[in-house]
């Protein structure tokens, strides 16, 4: 074996290698971001639609950039933008991780009696914590200090909470250094491998990437478990635990740890070389392979691009830009790739809205912690898709499936998580029983919500806040709102260990012998909802892994529809239209959804509505699960047309070959003696003489 092809081997393995970890990089820290979802709602106090921007703000960073850098990157030194780009995602973890460190302690809703010595009348008396005051919240930690001046002194630091713009520019940074990695990455990979070993490759890079997400949420379901200002706060005057909706995590931590290991992936790109020679390229191509050769592709395409080859020399930039639009031109007529991009920019709308606000439905249907939500979407559902994945490139490689076998097990998985889906829309818990929003005081069912509705005759003469999102959960199952709308009169214990006595709204429900007593915290939902969540979760896992069978194969298909030289052009413009309207506004539009389903927001440290403490669970799960199953059946819809229009071209395609052979017999009968023909069809790749 010659010194070259033993570095172009090393060169290769390096660089799958490369890519495998960037893969699982750039996966794992977008995984813990969208695992982080929940713990930024909070500390920044902001609406689930806000949260929506931010989310989407890695799409728009994206979009700055993905058509540039596709096209012209295609012609420059292709790894190591990958590397420019990895520092630049670095860098945006590093930004949204800022502001911690820029804010004060979290302050988060609690009562008066809380935050009082625990010797003061008004800790003994929670009934009437709230009375005459004219603040609705005071806030822990800040004890020896008078609370009038604690108040406005945190009116003053509220500016503070405008910094989630950081975190909005930290997300689109990393977006911008996103942009190289999969177009860029995946036609380096395609020019230098067989092409029978193309979708091998990439199941093989997909699958190890797919451990990124697993590894992402279960870091952030473990630090969703740590207080967010661990190491300083005594966390003993910490009144909450990870389980209540006004608990933060410590999300700032998982954000310098992902933006660590990106910048490690970054260092084998800077060794690679700008480009590598075709695997095999001096031996003879194998035609027993169905799946991608040369002239199955070039059979695929429509005929009047067959002949069009790039030509290597060298380009100048002013050539480059003058060539953009026509190259543009000639992508979009061809019809197979454009309904394909139509039909992903449909299914990722309904994944993104999927993936971004699943724990927070988790949480609020089936009464699961946020840190128990993103370990069982980490532990569950994101192996699954990665045994799916791995599953449908095995399938094409083990079958030789062509572009319509392709197509057909892409479709038939599309088909398969529908059907699943459709079942997940009708299997739900019951709401959470809280007093004045989901049931009446007397545990009748709750018709309607509005303020009024938290006061009853057992705590009309306690003059509570109706602000207050302080739950108690009482003896008789009961959610109570704050101790004061539960009539507490006295109360006991400091801390998380505080219980709350002659609680005169629970004794409305039970005999004055029963205990009329009241624990901090929301009750846990019936023992039937762990049931129901076992049932959830399983079609959820079998959905998550039947749809991800059609990734790989969708992928080839794609891949297979377009001209070589149009290949990191195609991926680019694919990214930037499924990102910019199937990235950005899903987010956004699911968040402003789920708001209209809230039954009890939070307020702000000096008024104002804050983050959701409290979904109408039946509204939560009908408005995500309807809209999620609704953008499916499109992308079904969508599917079957563009697997017809698939078999239509190819037939069309064979009847044309066919026609031209029979032309060629035809005329070499027609001269009467012997003769020679030269093949000189394209798909005949050894061309071979024919007597």
């Amino acid at each position: 074996i010659s010194v070259e092809k033993c570095r172009v081997f090393l060169c290769s393995q390096l660089f799958l290698a490369s890519m495998a970890l960037v893969f699982f990089a750039k996966a794992f820290g977008g995984a813990y971001m969208k695992s982080s979802i929940t713990q930024i709602e909070r500390r920044f106090d902001i609406p689930s639609s806000l949260i929506g921007v931010i989310d989407g703000s890695f799409e728009m960073g994206n979009l700055l950039v993905i058509a540039f850098v596709s096209y012209f990157g295609a012609k420059l030194h292709r790894p190591r933008l990958i590397a420019i780009g990895c520092v630049i995602m670095a860098t945006g973890s590093y930004l949204i991780a800022l502001p911690h460190f820029l804010q004060g302690p979290y302050k988060y809703e609690t009562s008066v009696s809380h935050s009082i010595s625990v010797n003061s009348s008004e800790s003994a008396l929670p009934c009437h914590s709230n009375h005459r005051q004219t603040h609705s919240l005071t806030y822990i930690y800040d004890t020896k200090h008078d609370t009038t001046f604690f108040i406005l002194s945190a009116c003053e630091k509220a500016a503070g909470s405008s910094l989630w713009i950081y975190v909005f520019l930290g997300n689109m940074l990393r977006g911008i250094g996103e942009t190289p990695i999969m177009p860029l990455g995946v036609s380096y990979l395609d020019d230098f491998s067989r092409e029978e070993n193309t979708p091998f490759y990439l199941a093989c890079i997909h699958t190890v990437g797919i451990l990124g997400p697993m590894f992402g949420f279960m870091l952030g379901s473990y630090l969703a478990k740590i207080y967010v200002d661990i190491g300083s706060v005594d966390l003993d005057g910490v009144t909450i635990n990870y389980k209540d909706s006004r608990w933060v995590g410590a999300w700032w931590l998982g954000f310098i740890v992902t933006g660590t290991i990106i910048m490690l992936s970054s260092i084998p790109f800077w060794f690679l070389p700008k480009s590598l020679p075709k695997q095999g390229e001096e031996e003879s191509q194998s035609k027993s392979t169905e799946l991608a050769t040369v002239a199955e592709q070039g059979n695929f395409l429509p005929e009047e691009n067959q002949d069009h080859e790039e030509k290597e020399k060298p380009v100048t930039f002013q050539e480059l830009a003058k060539d953009f639009v026509p190259s543009l031109r000639r992508l979009f007529k061809n019809t197979i790739f454009t309904l394909m991009i139509l039909t992903y920019l449909v299914s990722v709308n309904g994944f993104i809205g999927m993936i971004t606000f699943k724990p927070k439905f988790l949480e609020q249907v089936y009464g699961q912690s946020a840190s128990k939500a993103i370990f069982l979407i980490g532990i569950l559902n994101l192996p699954a898709v990665a045994l799916g994945i791995i599953t449908g490139g095995f399938v094409l490689k083990r079958f030789k499936l062509g572009v319509i076998g392709a197509a057909r097990v892409a479709f038939a998985a599309s088909v398969g998580s529908l059907c699943l889906l459709s079942i997940q829309v009708f299997i739900s818990c019951d709401n959470a029983e809280v007093a004045g929003l989901t049931v009446s005081y007397q545990g009748d069912t709750q018709v309607s919500y509005n303020q009024q509705t938290l006061l009853s005759q057992c705590n009309m003469g306690c003059s509570c806040s109706m602000k207050h999102w302080d739950p108690v959960c009482a003896y008789n199952g009961m959610t109570y709102a704050s101790p004061c709308l539960a009539g507490c009169q006295t109360s006991t214990g400091t801390g998380r260990e505080m219980v709350f006595h002659n609680c005169t709204c629970v004794g409305e429900m039970k005999s004055p012998a029963m205990n009329m007593s009241a624990v901090l915290g929301q009750c846990p939902r019936k023992t039937d909802c762990d049931r129901i969540f076992k049932i959830y979760m399983a079609l959820s896992v079998t959905g998550s892994f039947i749809s991800a069978c059609g990734g790989t194969p969708g992928y080839i298909v794609m891949l297979r529809s377009i001209q070589p030289d149009l290949k990191a052009l195609a991926l680019g413009m694919q990214t930037l239209i499924v990102r910019t309207l199937g990235g950005i506004p899903p987010p956004i539009y699911f968040g402003a959804l789920i708001d209209r389903t809230c039954l009890k927001w939070g307020t702000k440290q000096c008024g104002g509505r804050g983050a959701c403490r409290l979904y109408d669970a039946n509204a939560f799960r009908m408005t995500f699960m309807g809209l999620i199953t609704g953008l499916y059946l499109l992308s079904n819809m969508l599917w079957g047309n563009l697997y017809l229009k698939i078999v239509k071209r190819q037939k069309k395609l064979a009847l044309r070959n066919q026609a031209k052979e029979n032309g060629l017999e035809g005329e070499s009968r027609a001269n009467g003696h012997a003769s020679i023909n030269i093949d000189t069809n394209k798909d005949d790749t050894d061309k071979e003489s024919t007597i």
